[in-house]
């Protein structure tokens, strides 16, 4: 749909303006690279003015947007030969030539929007090649890959999963996946930082964001640090403490974006327990100086399929094991699941019971608080286990943090 508010002159003149900028940049590129230029200032805004001149005569003759795009192409192809010839290869400038003539008749015939977006992005991506170039070969092509793969699955099957509960467990498929992409969105965030600035910032900080992902795989990971190096125990005891610190205020994310109102009612608890274990952070000191530019051991990429998957059948099994387990053994047997289920991921766990019930329930924030005091605790014999070194520090400040989970469960 045409934009009337722009009139006929102002619709050439921007145009004109686009078409010389892309021009101004590919001839610009080619002064610098010392290079054969396809075509210059002139000529790009020549096409440019081509291109509207055909958008005004489609009245007139109607093929004359296809004859001109035709004759167009005609001559980047010659062009391309010719400069083929002497060795030179890529069609860029050919391909930003058509485009110049595409914005020129688009000026004309579609929202003024629309061409003053693509002559921008063509300008800025032309402009950014060395940019470009170097991003390519510093990607990570596994990473790439997975990435790809994930967000393939979750564009195509989310909108196509029912959106209604099946069995007596009301098992809602889409929901179920929006969770896991939901969970993996996040931690991929984390990993990304972990990998990109961990080693960066030190050992701790690398915990830190390495939380986001995985607290207990963070601590396995800086206990291994531990034991292979002793003298940075104290180091890697900072990195677990405080990416298990992290893991309150990332359940809390999760609840917030899930059910909004339960969250309104757990945040101040989470706070408090984050809050205790930034402190047993400190109680940890180290004779070592500054901690070392050294990350934890890379953690596991959360978009890959495989993760995805295992996150959405721990989800759906917890979800069903809950409601058997209160039908049969009640509020006891819930809080005794809780205690159980944190020696491994509890995130499934915790959204299952959240998705459960939009309202707050004080049963589900007692079972929530209580597997994740069973977490913490199992973290600290995870690396208390691998580095026997630093056995009891960890042990006691874990031991202590998990104690005071049981006053901010029964208090208020």
């Amino acid at each position: 749909m045409v934009d009337f508010d722009w009139p006929l002159p102002l619709r050439f003149l921007l145009a004109l303006g686009l078409a010389f900028l892309v021009g101004l940049e590919r001839e610009s590129s080619a002064l610098i690279s010392k290079g054969r230029v396809f075509a210059g200032v002139r000529t790009y805004a020549l096409i440019g003015t081509f291109g509207f001149g055909c958008a005004l005569l489609r009245e007139t003759v109607p093929l004359m947007l296809p004859i001109g795009m035709v004759a167009l192409g005609s001559l980047a192809v010659v062009g391309y030969l010719a400069k083929l010839r002497e060795g030179h290869v890529g069609w860029t400038s050919e391909v930003a030539a058509i485009i110049t003539f595409v914005m020129g008749a688009l000026c004309l015939m579609a929202d003024i929007w629309v061409p003053m977006a693509i002559g921008i992005i063509t300008t800025l991506l032309l402009s950014e090649k060395a940019k470009i170039e170097k991003f390519v070969e510093n990607l990570d092509k596994t990473e790439f890959h997975a990435v790809v793969r994930f967000l393939i699955v979750s564009v195509i099957i989310l909108p196509a999963l029912p959106d209604q509960g099946y069995t007596e467990f009301n098992l809602n498929p889409h929901h179920t996946w929006r969770v896991v992409v939901l969970v993996s969105s996040i931690g991929f965030a984390g990993y990304f930082l972990a990998k990109r600035l961990g080693d960066r910032l030190g050992l701790w900080m690398s915990g830190l964001l390495g939380g986001i992902v995985s607290s207990t795989a963070v601590s396995i990971a800086a206990g291994r640090i531990a034991a292979r190096s002793p003298e940075r125990g104290r180091h890697a005891l900072q990195a677990s403490i405080i990416a298990s610190s992290v893991m309150y205020l990332r359940v809390l994310v999760l609840v917030w974006i899930l059910q909004p109102g339960f969250a309104g009612h757990i945040w101040p608890k989470l706070l408090i327990l984050a809050a205790i274990g930034a402190g047993v952070f400190f109680t940890v000191r180290s004779d070592h100086g500054a901690a070392p530019r050294e990350s934890v051991e890379p953690l596991r990429n959360p978009f890959e399929i495989r993760p995805a998957l295992l996150f959405a059948t721990l989800y759906v099994l917890l979800s069903v094991v809950t409601v058997m387990v209160t039908r049969f053994y009640g509020n006891a047997g819930l809080i005794a699941l809780a205690g159980l289920v944190g020696v491994t991921d509890i995130d499934p766990f915790i959204l299952s019971l959240v998705s459960q019930s939009a309202d707050f329930q004080r049963l589900l924030f007692s079972a929530i608080l209580v597997s994740m005091m069973s977490n913490t605790l199992v973290k600290g014999f995870y690396f208390g286990f691998v580095a026997r070194q630093t056995r009891a520090a960890a042990l006691w400040r874990y031991g202590l943090w998990a104690a005071l989970h049981v006053p901010v469960i029964l208090i208020g």
